[in-house]
């Protein structure tokens, strides 16, 4: 199957940011402006995180994620300040093709249970924060699972949550490195590994891509069904940006399957 090139547009009041571990949020761009433009380029798909819903103990913004919604062509994830069922509903009723649940999951577990069962596993996209730390018993893997933006500490062990949360019906898991977040020097291989090697849902790649051949690193040295980009878009801390188009003909020049940019004109 194909890799996949995903964006994540991290938002905070109607304004897309780009954080450095999770921190010190810069603003990028307006919601439909970011949404419009990276479609235009040819992401695979889009992750849409309202980042201060769950620490505000707020609904997410429905009026940014339509706004969003109708300026893209290509899946929508929406994710923060998901609470229950009603919540999902009513994101996916303003354009929203999955949901993804990270801080709520934590708290009530059974939320993606109800998500699974209401609108299929295929809608369910369990998000984990995770932090390297160091291994004792409660957290065998090395990696704890945060909540709230990076701000609250759970002591969960990422690998047990990653298989909990299959188990209870999430379609997708998508694994955040707080610790390589904007750092533009690489995904984390070792959690990415892990996860990938022990669960069977496709796992996405978050944090530290910072030029082509650390996708092709997480793609050829772990199970990685896709890989989060953001940084290598926009973001003003990189030395330089790269196009969809450049990153999808290296990966192309070095055997890894994608879906092919074309022009316009073609």
């Amino acid at each position: 199957m194909n890799k996949r090139l995903i964006a994540c547009l991290d938002v905070i009041d109607g304004m897309v940011t780009k954080a450095y571990k999770f921190q010190d949020n810069i603003e990028i761009d307006n919601v439909e402006s970011a949404a419009k433009n990276i479609c235009a380029d040819q992401i695979d798909e889009i992750i849409f995180y309202d980042i201060t819903a769950s620490a505000q103990r707020r609904q997410i913004d429905l009026k940014t994620v339509k706004a969003a919604a109708e300026n893209v062509s290509v899946p929508l994830t929406v994710g923060g300040g998901i609470r229950n069922i009603d919540d999902m509903r009513q994101t996916l009723a303003a354009g929203a093709d999955k949901i993804s649940i990270d801080s709520m999951a934590v708290r009530n577990p059974q939320i993606i249970q109800e998500g699974a069962r209401a609108f299929t596993s295929k809608c369910i996209v369990l998000s984990m924060q995770v932090k390297q730390v160091a291994k004792t018993v409660e957290i065998p893997s090395g990696y704890e699972v945060m909540i709230d933006g990076a701000r609250v500490a759970t002591g969960m062990d990422a690998l047990k949550w990653a298989k909990r949360g299959e188990e209870l019906g999430a379609g997708e898991i998508c694994v955040n490195s707080i610790d390589r977040d904007g750092t533009h020097t690489g995904y984390d291989l070792e959690i990415t590994g892990l996860i990938s090697e022990n669960v069977h849902v496709p796992i996405i790649a978050s944090g530290g891509a910072g030029k082509p051949e650390h996708l092709a690193e997480v793609f050829t040295k772990t199970k990685a069904a896709a890989g989060i980009i953001s940084s290598m878009l926009y973001s003003p801390r990189m030395e330089r940006n790269y196009s969809v188009k450049e990153i999808k003909e290296f990966l192309l020049e070095n055997n890894i399957s994608v879906r092919p940019w074309k022009s316009c004109l073609d």
